[in-house]
């Protein structure tokens, strides 16, 4: 019952990781070339940069997760692992996606005003 219950963490623990990063990729490219100045080469740069980070954190957590919590010894047991891990994992992934959305908006936005301004400043050809 454990080495399943373990399994099935990790299947749908990478497996949400790997959606929500494609997902938040996909649909945030708009609003990073908006952040950083209409510069379309910066924000895919950012962008996959962030997928990166986004892996290596939640992938970390899942497997240093998985020594915790008790083992599970029936299928109800089994099931309430489960939940719990995953709950916990689905929470840290929000969590991340609200940090990146704060840094991006903070950090964003005065990138894209210095390029506005080195836009503007320079001569017209």
């Amino acid at each position: 019952m454990v080495e399943i219950s373990l399994v099935l963490y990790l299947v749908i623990s990478i497996a949400l990781t790997v959606w929500v990063a494609r997902t938040l990729s996909k649909n945030g490219i708009v609003f990073l070339i908006e952040c950083f100045g209409h510069d379309e080469v910066l924000a895919r740069s950012t962008n996959h940069l962030l997928v990166v980070g986004f892996y290596l954190v939640n992938l970390g957590w899942i497997l240093l997760t998985l020594r915790y919590g008790a083992e599970p010894q029936s299928v109800a047991g089994a099931i309430k692992f489960l939940a719990s891990k995953i709950g916990l994992v689905v929470v840290v992934l929000g969590a991340m996606h609200f940090f990146n959305m704060n840094a991006i908006a903070k950090f964003g936005r005065k990138v894209g005003q210095w390029l506005r301004e080195d836009m503007a400043a320079q001569p017209a050809v």
